[in-house]
Parts: structure tokens; sequence; C-alpha cells
């Protein structure tokens, strides 16, 4: 089952086209971009997302989001109902409508004479403060878990036995942390772990996956942190989140193009496996950067980049099962 439905493809495509009918606009206003993009959307089919708060799940159609997001659009973006969309735990299928609405306005100067993705090795603490800590450029850290536990130990049957055998584990998982199945048949992580061992292992017949949590027990928590290190070029001073957030799957399409409503930024670190990460500058930089920038992680490096000012995707490339953990940081 492909991880990207028809109707998130459409979204995509459509998304593109905007973009590039203004390239040749020497001035783009945001405000209009957005409303042009919204202007589209709302003529497409009705879809549902799940809304979960205090493990209450509340099913909306997408449509009644468009009649607030066009008052939002009204009203310049009023900051307490935007605060209040980003403030809540919610999976949206087409989630690119709601995403575009409430997220910052990106400085298009940082990325204008940018024409890749920088691999670098050994970064110290300083320059990677001066050039990418807080810049919202993306980077790729090269060799910055070889010490890692997590390189031997993190797999499918270590996070198997240990949400199954954690008091509570995946209880909490259920009611207060968020999970992602990206378009594949798994409605709750305990799905994902009661697959059968034949597809856990992509035997041959067996159809791919790729799912991502983020994790909110803390005993897991401290279990999970005796196999990682905090990244060491992460600045002295800086406060990490305390959620971990962990992807994992098999080659194929993986995280489809999508905004984060997180307000820090962020790193992962590809644990096992290799992934192909592509991302799309806001439609406002439609003209002053390029349109879209790739770069593949291997295992052992660590990406770094703002997931609420880059639409992102991800695709896990051919070998190995992709395992990777990241958190935010400020």
């Amino acid at each position: 089952m492909s991880a990207v439905t028809k109707e998130d493809a459409a979204l995509e495509e459509l998304f593109m086209q905007l973009k590039k009918e203004f390239v040749s606009k020497k001035k783009v206003d945001p405000k209009t971009v957005r409303a042009r993009f919204l202007a589209h959307v709302k003529q497409g089919q009705k879809s549902k997302f799940t809304y979960k708060r205090v493990g209450v799940f509340v099913l909306v159609p997408v449509l009644s989001i468009l009649v607030v997001a066009a008052a939002v659009v009204a009203a310049a973006y009023k900051n307490e109902l935007i605060e209040f969309v980003q403030g809540q735990k919610c999976v949206v299928e087409n989630n690119l409508i709601v995403s575009e609405l409430t997220r910052p306005v990106f400085n298009c100067e940082l990325c204008r004479n940018m024409d890749r993705i920088e691999r670098i090795a050994n970064i110290s603490r300083q320059e990677f403060l001066e050039k990418y800590a807080y810049t919202t450029v993306p980077v790729v850290i090269t060799g910055a878990t070889d010490s890692w536990k997590a390189l031997d130990t993190f797999n499918y049957k270590y996070f198997k036995k240990l949400y199954t055998s954690m008091t509570g584990g995946m209880k909490e998982m259920s009611e207060a942390c968020q999970f992602f199945n990206w378009g594949y048949p798994f409605e709750t992580l305990e799905e994902v772990f009661n697959m059968t061992d034949a597809r856990a292992k992509l035997e041959p017949g067996e159809d791919s996956w790729y799912i991502g949590w983020s994790n909110c027990h803390t005993e897991t928590a401290r279990e999970l942190r005796k196999n990682y290190e905090r990244p060491y070029f992460l600045p002295e001073e800086s406060e990490s989140s305390r959620l971990d957030w962990i992807f994992m799957g098999w080659p194929g399409p993986g995280a489809f193009l999508h905004i984060d409503g997180v307000s820090r930024p962020s790193w992962q670190a590809q644990i096992s496996g290799r992934k192909k990460w592509t991302y799309v500058p806001v439609p406002e930089c439609a003209g002053i950067c390029k349109d879209k920038y790739e770069a593949i992680v291997e295992k052992g490096d660590i990406i770094i980049f703002d997931s609420n000012q880059w639409y992102h995707a991800t695709f896990v490339m051919p070998g190995e099962i992709s395992i990777t953990i990241g958190s935010e940081y400020d």
C-alpha cells in the first residue's frame, strides 16, 4: 500500500504548480499565495482528520476547518487562533492546508544563494552555532553517532520488547503520545508490534511499511537514552525537548510532503539504513530559492533543520530497515 494517497499527491502537485506560477513575479505577497492555495483546496472533496485530546477521538470534516481557515486569512492570522491550532494533538490527512495557514513567514534570504544541503564532519560547537543552529539552514553532520550504543541495539525487536514490557507504556502511548502511520494500515503502535514476524522483517511477498511516533512515557525515555547521547555539536546552553521522535520502516515512501507544528529546530539521527530527504521552500520563496533540495542521510549521520519552516518529505533508500531517533532543541 502506498504511503501517499491520491488526495495527498494532488495537493502536493497543486502546491508546486502554485509555486511555479509565482516564479516570474518580483514581489510575492505571502497572504496572496496562501489565499490562492486555499481557494483551490476548498474546491476539493471532503476529508476527515482525527482530533485527539485527553484520549477522546472526534472525527471532523476538513471543510469545517477551511471555514476557520478563511476567517484566519481574513483576520490576518490572529495569534490566538494560530496558537490554538498549533497546540492541538492532531493528524490531518491533507494537512498542507492547516500547515500553510499556521506556519511563520520564512525569510527567503536564507536560501537565496543556497544550492545544496551541506555534509560536514567534525563540526565545532562554535561553527554550528554561527552557521546552522538557529538559521533554519539544513545541514547533515556525518559520523555524528559513531559512539552511540543505539547503532547496535536499536531494531524492531528492541522497540517491541521495550514497549510491551514497560508497565503502562503502551497505554500511555495510545492515550497521550502521537503516532503517524503515513498512509500504511496501522492505527496504533500496538498494532505495529503485533504484526507478523514475516512482515516485520519484510520477507519476500510482504508489503513494506513506515511509521513514526513520539515517546512521552518517562520510564521508556530513560531506557532509550541509555543508548544515545546528546549530539556533541549542540550549543551548551540549549535545552532539548523531553520528547523522543522515532521513525522506522523499510524501503519506499516515508513521510509525505508536510510542515511540522513545532516551534524549535530539530535533529534526527540515522541509526540504521539510509533515507533521502526532500526539502521544498515555502511559496513566498518561489523565484528566490531553488524549487527543492535533496539530501541522503547515511547510517551514523545526523540531519539538522527547522521542520516548521521547510516543507519536507522522506524516502527510505534500498537496503536495510531505516531507524531514526530525534528531538527538538532551543
